[in-house]
């Protein structure tokens, strides 16, 4: 795979581009029409539609995207196979509407709004010309990305195609003048192999240990009645601990396929250290060690969640959290378990976010105190993940609101009582002032500024050069 990316690289210089993405998106068509059907057939006839009307219609194409998505996804649960986690058209077709909805957005951001109303994300994510059939297919179909992602936004795809990933803009120290060099053809080898580690640890620890903690555990009769509360809330904790793994393989393979062609290249560090992180899904040391229902979200599929931000909660006029949690259940499927799990999250981002901006600061001054605080928090954190993930792996309603019932819904209670006690600040988008204090999903904004780097292509040309090379450096400083 990466000789195939170090040969498209080429082709490119030597300006065969179209011939190259045509190639590719004829055998990625063919591909997936021979392994997943009629499902997909319609979505390639569904992105012919948007990308000649995403100009006045990208809400529209937003409904429509996430309609026809939950189609399918009632088809295959009700219809086909209910309760089976199996490799078919509904991965891919997630994917895609991510893809889909956002690229209609950055191109009406792009082309039909001011640039003194977008934020500054959307403002470095903006299309600013219709892309060509071709590099619209190219992007939504490439091979790399089309059974399990990760999800990047269409600049940096296009930044990859055309060959300008591994150029870096750079200030000089003092500021007065930018200079520019070119990196080339940086090796992905040390990133892969490192991710492909880690790809063979969890799936191992899949194969071995998550069979002998079943979540179901929690919900039998005889352990419900014999053990203590203690007890079962530690084996709460290891059991979904244990279901993470598989999460883990997923996502840092489909990381390291990325690579492996060439895509993900986010520069240098201070160091001159190569960086693979552009589109990685997850970081697992600050997943397993959260301080807070924020954090952990913050590091959990992390292009989904800024997906959510880009499409729902930067848009949102009002309950910007609720509408965004409720997108994140329709997105991911029909199940009851999912639409439990997320307004349970809701309540869960609400309570976590009153209590850090109400008491944390009472805690940070001494490192001692912190270090207790912290030790306090991480307990609390993972035993609210535990509890609120519950029904996303039952799935049913009858299983969820048994363990729900066991524990006497005393989380949800909880956090309902958090929200009467602690006074909640509110944010305002646009806001400097709130910035400090904004939900889960809008802290994405620094996060993408870090993420960014190559967020630029010649389809901008509203921006200055100038400008591209201060963002992209203050993008890479951080």
């Amino acid at each position: 795979i990466q000789s195939a990316g170090r040969i498209a690289y080429w082709a490119y210089k030597h300006e065969i581009k179209t011939f190259l993405l045509a190639c590719t998106v004829l055998l990625d068509i063919n591909k997936c029409l021979e392994d997943f059907g009629w499902c997909i057939d319609i979505s390639i006839l569904k992105m012919f539609i948007i990308i000649f009307f995403s100009h006045f219609l990208s809400r529209y194409c937003f409904v429509f995207a996430l309609g026809y998505l939950t189609v399918c996804q009632i088809t295959r649960v009700y219809i086909f196979d209910y309760g089976q986690y199996s490799a078919d058209f509904s991965g891919p077709m997630m994917i895609i509407t991510q893809k889909i909805t956002s690229l209609a957005f950055e191109i009406h951001d792009g082309m039909f709004r001011k640039n003194e109303d977008l934020t500054p994300s959307q403002r470095c994510l903006a299309v600013r010309r219709m892309p060509s059939l071709l590099e619209y297919l190219s992007y939504n179909c490439n091979f790399m990305g089309i059974l399990a992602g990760p999800l990047c936004s269409y600049k940096d795809y296009i930044t990859f195609i055309e060959g300008r990933s591994y150029q870096l803009q750079q200030s000089e120290a003092n500021g007065k003048e930018d200079t520019k060099y070119e990196q080339t053809d940086p090796s992905p080898n040390i990133a892969v192999a490192q991710k492909l580690l880690i790809c063979g640890l969890s799936l191992l620890f899949h194969m071995t240990i998550t069979k002998t903690l079943p979540v179901e555990y929690n919900i039998d009769d005889n352990f419900r009645a014999t053990a203590s509360w203690p007890v079962r809330f530690f084996y709460l904790y290891v059991s979904l601990m244990a279901a993470r793994p598989k999460y883990y393989f997923a996502w840092t393979l489909a990381d390291a396929i990325n690579n492996a062609a060439g895509f993900g290249f986010r520069g240098y560090d201070k160091n001159g250290v190569t960086r693979w992180d552009l589109i990685s899904n997850l970081r697992i040391q600050q997943i397993e060690f959260s301080t807070s229902f924020k954090m952990f979200l913050d590091n959990w599929n992390i292009q989904t969640a800024l997906w959510l931000k880009r499409v729902c909660y930067e848009r949102a006029t009002f309950s910007p959290t609720i509408q965004t949690f409720i997108l994140s259940a329709i997105w991911h499927g029909v199940y009851p378990g999912y639409y439990l799990t997320f307004l349970t999250g809701v309540l869960m981002t609400l309570a976590a976010r009153a209590i850090r901006n109400n008491i944390r600061h009472y805690f940070i001054e001494s490192p001692a105190v912190k270090l207790c605080y912290d030790i306090v928090t991480w307990m609390t954190t993972q035993a609210a993940i535990s509890y609120t993930v519950v029904p996303f792996v039952l799935l049913s309603v009858k299983p969820s609101f048994t363990f729900y019932s066991s524990c006497y819904f005393c989380l949800h209670i909880a956090s309902i009582l958090v929200l009467l006690v602690f006074p909640l600040k509110r944010t305002q988008k646009g806001s400097k002032k709130n910035e400090s204090v904004q939900p889960v999903w809008s802290r994405k904004l620094e996060e993408e500024r870090l993420l960014q780097k190559n967020n630029y292509s010649t389809t901008n040309n509203r921006f200055s050069q100038k400008e591209e090379i201060t963002c992209r450096y203050q993008a890479l400083k951080q």
